[in-house]
């Protein structure tokens, strides 16, 4: 499985964030990723942790496992070796605005011809087509858009979701098509044109909240229910509360001596009352005490833990998905197959434009 893609041929044309996770999320899986940068290379290569810019510490992070190799599209010498890449590539995956692949020469009939066999993904924030496919955005602006911050956040303003949801969803929805499209060439041997964009990829996460609207703060699951909720503990550390199903409430209930809340548990939305008299109950003891308390008492509890905490704790540690490298955190893919772990991923490396092609060329 986790060599499932070996001999597949990736080019990677996207820039920040959704189409490099995407493109190495292939990787992971086998393939042979070919990463095109412009001269002045990828902007997130120089975006440090305050968004300033830097050195960037998720650069090699999220194009681990690819080769980079740097091309000037407009450039004849450097299109024509682009041009080779593409005749020879199974999955071509670009973030450019619609047009600018027209623009350079390389629109989608020139693809077909150049390569019939291609699967071309274009991840863009609003699609190829329609009023908006040229607005530019990023992710808090597509999480606007389908209306997942109106709903996210606390009664009296919406908050951010971190990490970038729409970037993350698009990534993933790219690579479910990639996939599919390499399962629909196998039978009939024609590549594809994929058009996905990162808003309508949150979009189809929203269709709940579409159907049965979840004002903030005030629906089950975004702040209005007791039993679902993140509390504060006395030294200002946070637990998250969760006992949906009405054994874990009971549960939960018992535990804090407090069986009286039990039959509660489906007070009217927003349960301000109910969500004041548990949170109190939490402010007064510190984390240590609810920690020694309510793991063992079944009752959909967890604290929320800091990036230290993570790395430090026993069941992510056992289960071996995750390393601290020298500048940054790896998280393998999380698929562990007939018990094993993923490998660990290549560091990303430059490699010139003639060497990729006369590599693909041999394979």
């Amino acid at each position: 499985m986790h060599h499932v893609l070996k001999g597949l041929k990736v080019l990677d044309l996207s820039q920040y964030l959704p189409g490099p996770f995407a493109a190495r999320t292939l990787a992971d899986l086998g393939a042979d990723v070919v990463k095109v940068e412009p001269p002045w290379g990828d902007p997130l290569r120089h975006i440090d942790s305050h968004g300033k810019p830097g050195i960037s510490p998720f650069y090699q992070q999220i194009n681990a496992g690819k080769s980079v190799v740097v091309l000037d599209l407009k450039a004849p010498a450097d299109a024509a070796l682009f041009t080779d890449l593409v005749t020879a590539a199974d999955v071509m995956l670009e973030s450019y605005r619609p047009g600018v692949m027209e623009r350079l020469g390389f629109g989608e009939a020139r693809l077909k011809s150049l390569n019939p066999r291609l699967i071309h993904c274009a991840l863009s924030g609003f699609g190829q087509t329609g009023p908006e496919r040229l607005t530019s955005g990023h992710d808090v602006g597509y999480e606007a858009m389908t209306g997942n911050l109106s709903a996210c956040g606390t009664e009296d303003h919406p908050v951010m979701p971190y990490p970038p949801m729409a970037d993350h969803a698009g990534a993933a929805q790219a690579v479910i098509a990639i996939l599919a499209a390499l399962l629909g060439r196998a039978v009939s041997g024609r590549g594809a044109s994929l058009d996905v964009s990162l808003m309508e990829s949150l979009l189809l996460w929203q269709a709940p909240a579409l159907t049965v609207p979840q004002p903030l703060g005030a629906g089950v699951i975004n702040g209005g229910a007791a039993f679902y909720q993140i509390y504060a503990t006395a030294d200002r550390r946070y637990v998250t509360l969760s006992p949906i199903e009405p054994k874990f409430w009971a549960n939960f209930c018992h535990a804090v001596g407090r069986p009286e809340w039990i039959g509660r548990q489906h007070e009217p939305l927003p349960q301000r009352a109910l969500i004041a008299e548990v949170a109190a109950m939490f402010a007064a003891e510190p984390l240590s005490h609810w920690e020694a308390l309510l793991p063992a008492a079944d009752c959909c509890y967890q604290a929320v833990l800091t990036s230290a905490e993570v790395l430090a704790h026993p069941h992510i540690a056992a289960r071996g998905l995750v390393h601290r490298l020298d500048r940054f955190v790896e998280v393998r893919l999380p698929i562990i197959v007939d018990g094993e772990v993923p490998p660990a991923r290549a560091a990303v490396r430059e490699e010139d434009g003639a060497a990729a092609r006369a590599r693909w060329r041999a394979a």
